[in-house]
């Protein structure tokens, strides 16, 4: 199978998703390298902007369906033992953590993709984070840092800052 074949398969495959997809599966899949698929997302991602590179794998977002949900970035302090709460928090009042961001003083902004939009989602990336020997990235900054919160409605989202606040992690500026 020549390369832009194979590229049409992973993006038609990204495109049918609902949930993530690992490069190691769509490896298998396509019966070529990690290495492989990881240079045919770069390639995609050239021309496609909505393919995100996920903790859980690639996905692939619909912009009209995105343009419909309400965004708002939030700014946070807690510790390592607290992320499950915040993320439940979110997610319990109907809202998807889409990124975490922490401001480094060295390399400027950090983003990364995260996508936790249910208790499942959360409780896989906290079981991760404790199987891991790496540190979270709020750990760059003393425990400050921001996430992009989704939600259906401005409501929703008040709703989340409101209980962050209760609980002591939101920061308002």
């Amino acid at each position: 199978m020549y390369g832009e074949e194979r590229r049409k398969q992973i993006l038609n495959r990204l495109k049918a998703g609902k949930e993530p997809i690992s490069g190691t599966e769509l490896a298998r899949e396509l019966e070529v390298s990690r290495q492989v698929i990881v240079q045919d997302i770069a390639l995609l991602r050239a021309f496609h902007k909505n393919i995100l590179a996920t903790n859980k794998g690639y996905v692939y977002f619909c912009e009209q369906e995105e343009e419909s949900k309400c965004k708002r970035t939030i700014k946070v302090k807690h510790r390592d033992s607290d992320i499950l709460e915040e993320f439940y928090t979110i997610v319990d009042f109907g809202g998807k953590v889409l990124d975490v961001v922490v401001e480094h003083e060295i390399y400027g902004q950090i983003t990364v993709d995260l996508i936790i939009g249910s208790r499942q989602d959360a409780d896989n990336f906290v079981n991760k984070c404790k199987n891991s020997t790496s540190k979270t990235l709020n750990v760059l900054t003393d425990g400050i840092h921001y996430h992009t919160v989704e939600a259906a409605s401005e409501d929703i989202l008040n709703q989340i800052e409101r209980k962050l606040l209760e609980k002591g992690y939101l920061i308002k500026e």
